[in-house]
C-alpha cells in the first residue's frame, strides 16, 4: 500500500477486531460473531493486507492484538456502536416490524414477569423476536457483558456482599424496576400467624426451610442481625415445595413475594411481612447504548410498565386454610 494512501476498512473487519479484543481468541471471537473460525482468519488476513501491518501475533497456542490491532479495537467499539444505533433507528422507521431481543431472567420471574412481557411484546410488536434464557443474576449479568443477552432481569438484596450489580456490572446500565417484599411463610396454626407483621427474632427457635442459595444467604444475614443463626433443616429452590413443607408443619420459611406469586394460592399457610419490611430490588441490566436500539427500548418500556407498583399484583395478604388468597407481587 502506498505510504500516503488510506487503508480501506469495513465494519466486518472492525467487528472481528473488536470481538478478538473482547474474547481473546479466534475461536471465541468466531463463536461470539456467529462466524466460522476460517472466516475470521480470512478477515484478519485481508485486514492486514489492506493496512500493511500485523493485527495479531501468536503467543503460545493463542493470539493477542498487536499495537495496530489495539488501536483498531479502540475505534471498533465506537464505529460498531454507531452502526448498531443507525440500524436500530432504521428499524424504528419501519415501525418495529423487525428486530431481536435476547432476554435472561431469574426463575421466579420466569413464571410471572417474563410471560406477561413476552405476551405484551407479541401483541404490540409481533415483528420483534424475543428469545428467553433462565439464569440467576450473576450469570444473567455475565450474559449481557458477553453479548449473549441484550437484557437481563435481576435482583439484589440491600447490603448483599455478593451483589452481581457491583464489580461484575461495571460499565453496564443497571436500572431499578421495583421492590420485591420478603415474606415469612408460617403454618396456618402458628402462634404468630395472626400478627400483621412478624419479628424475625421471635422465630429463633423454629426449624427453617431454605430457598435458593442467595435467598438463604440473605436469611442468614437478617437472622444474624437479630442475634441468632437459623436452623435450616430442609433446602429446596422450588417455591411450591417450600410452601408444601411449611403447610405440613416441617418449619417456617422466607420467600420473595414474586416467588410466592409464581406458585399462587396455597391453603394451610399464613404469609406475613417481616417487622422490618425486608425486601429485595428488581433490576434491568443492559449494555450502554442498548436503549437506542428500538426493539430493546420497546422491551424496556414494557418491562418497566409491567414491573411498576401500579401494575404489579398487590403485596402478599394473609393466607390461611380459612381464607386462601394470592401471596405475591
Amino acid at each position: 500500500m502506498p505510504a500516503n494512501a488510506s487503508p480501506e476498512l469495513d465494519s466486518t473487519m472492525l467487528r472481528v477486531v473488536g470481538a478478538l479484543a473482547d474474547y481473546g481468541s479466534i475461536t471465541a471471537a468466531a463463536a461470539a460473531l456467529g462466524y466460522s473460525q476460517p472466516a475470521v482468519s480470512q478477515q484478519l488476513k485481508r485486514l492486514e493486507q489492506r493496512i500493511g501491518l500485523a493485527v495479531i501475533e501468536r503467543v503460545g497456542r493463542g493470539v493477542r492484538l498487536t499495537e495496530a490491532g489495539r488501536l483498531l479495537a479502540r475505534h471498533a467499539a465506537t464505529v460498531n456502536g454507531a452502526l448498531d444505533t443507525a440500524a436500530g433507528e432504521l428499524s424504528e422507521l419501519r415501525g418495529l416490524r423487525a428486530g431481536r431481543v435476547r432476554l435472561a431472567a431469574f426463575p421466579s420471574a420466569s413464571a410471572t414477569i417474563v410471560p406477561r412481557l413476552l405476551a405484551e411484546m407479541r401483541r404490540r410488536h409481533p415483528g420483534v423476536s424475543v428469545t428467553y434464557l433462565e439464569a440467576e443474576p450473576p450469570e444473567a449479568v455475565a450474559l449481557v457483558r458477553e453479548n449473549q443477552a441484550d437484557l437481563a432481569i435481576t435482583f439484589s438484596y440491600p447490603g448483599d456482599r455478593v451483589d452481581p450489580h457491583r464489580a461484575s456490572a461495571e460499565g453496564l446500565v443497571v436500572t431499578r424496576l421495583r421492590r420485591d417484599e420478603m415474606m415469612l411463610v408460617l403454618p396456618a396454626a402458628h402462634a404468630l400467624a395472626g400478627n400483621s407483621a412478624v419479628d424475625l427474632g421471635h422465630l429463633a427457635e423454629e426449624n427453617w426451610i431454605g430457598g435458593c442459595p442467595r435467598c438463604r444467604g440473605h436469611l442468614l444475614e437478617l437472622c444474624g442481625h437479630r442475634g441468632f443463626t437459623p436452623s435450616i433443616s430442609y433446602e429446596t429452590d422450588n417455591a411450591a415445595a417450600v410452601l408444601g413443607l411449611v403447610a405440613a408443619g416441617f418449619g417456617v420459611a422466607m420467600l420473595p413475594a414474586l416467588a410466592l406469586d409464581s406458585v399462587g394460592p396455597q391453603p394451610l399457610v399464613a404469609i406475613r411481612p417481616t417487622l422490618g419490611r425486608d425486601h429485595r430490588t428488581l433490576h434491568a441490566v443492559t449494555v450502554v447504548g442498548a436503549a437506542g436500539v428500538p426493539a430493546i427500548a420497546a422491551t424496556l418500556r414494557r418491562l418497566a410498565a409491567l414491573a411498576s407498583p401500579d401494575t404489579a399484583p398487590p403485596a402478599a395478604p394473609p393466607v390461611s386454610s380459612a381464607a386462601p388468597s394470592r401471596g405475591g407481587n
